[in-house]
């Protein structure tokens, strides 16, 4: 028998909310997304170093994405 420590024991107890389980339903709507940006758009690997040039990476590399959805839809048009 594992003694637990009180942050596992209420994490445990948060698992079993319906929170919890509606959450993890969606789960894999923002897995795939992030998946996305890592395989097919070159999010995977920092280009620069620091905090900062990550926040820059990622506002680019969301924007570029968000950019070839928005032309998407409006060739589908």
């Amino acid at each position: 028998m594992t003694i637990k420590s009180e942050e596992h024991s209420e994490q445990k107890a948060f698992q079993q909310t319906e929170e919890f389980k509606e959450m993890e339903r969606s789960r894999y709507k923002i897995e795939s997304e992030n998946s996305e940006l890592k395989h097919r758009q070159g999010f995977k690997i920092a280009t620069s170093s620091g905090l900062f040039g990550m926040k820059i990476q990622a506002a680019t590399t969301i924007f570029a994405v968000n950019i070839k959805r928005i032309l998407k839809l409006l060739d589908e048009k």
